[in-house]
């Protein structure tokens, strides 16, 4: 039998509004461990941001993450998934659309985020994938210029 999504998926979420500049985004990441945060205006989902998104988005070009707001960066309306579906699905949907991260909703409210290394945890608990998955991200300890 297939696990629903609620069973795979990290539950609770981490959100931001549209207008927080980027650069919090990413401390919020650090301070959690992790790598996205969903876009909410108040508790509707608005877009998703991952630390790819702000390297790749913001940084690669130079722009300065303190004056970018989140809401300028995520992609928006991003794919979702309710927590009654199977995680098949979400597999799927994250082949089909390459992508690592689909957030869970609950009649239109985030509930939770189901990732590449959450399915590779349920799956495949001996894989690579699911041992890095498994580790406990550290808190960064910040740059230091020498």
């Amino acid at each position: 039998m297939t696990a629903r999504v609620r069973d795979v998926m990290t539950q609770g979420v981490t959100a931001v509004p549209p207008d927080m500049p980027l650069s919090q985004a990413a401390q919020a990441m650090r301070d959690e461990g992790i790598g996205a945060v969903l876009v909410c205006a108040g508790s509707r989902l608005v877009g998703l941001v991952t630390d790819r998104d702000i390297t790749l988005r913001v940084v690669a070009d130079g722009a300065d993450p303190r004056v970018i707001d989140a809401g300028m960066v995520c992609t928006p309306d991003p794919l979702y998934l309710g927590p009654d579906d199977e995680s098949e699905h979400a597999a799927a949907l994250m082949r089909r659309h390459a992508v690592r991260r689909l957030p869970v909703l609950s009649e239109g409210r985030p509930v939770g985020i189901v990732s590449m290394g959450d399915l590779a945890r349920h799956r495949d608990p001996g894989s690579a994938l699911a041992d890095v998955s498994r580790a406990a991200a550290s808190p960064g300890q910040g740059f230091v210029a020498t």
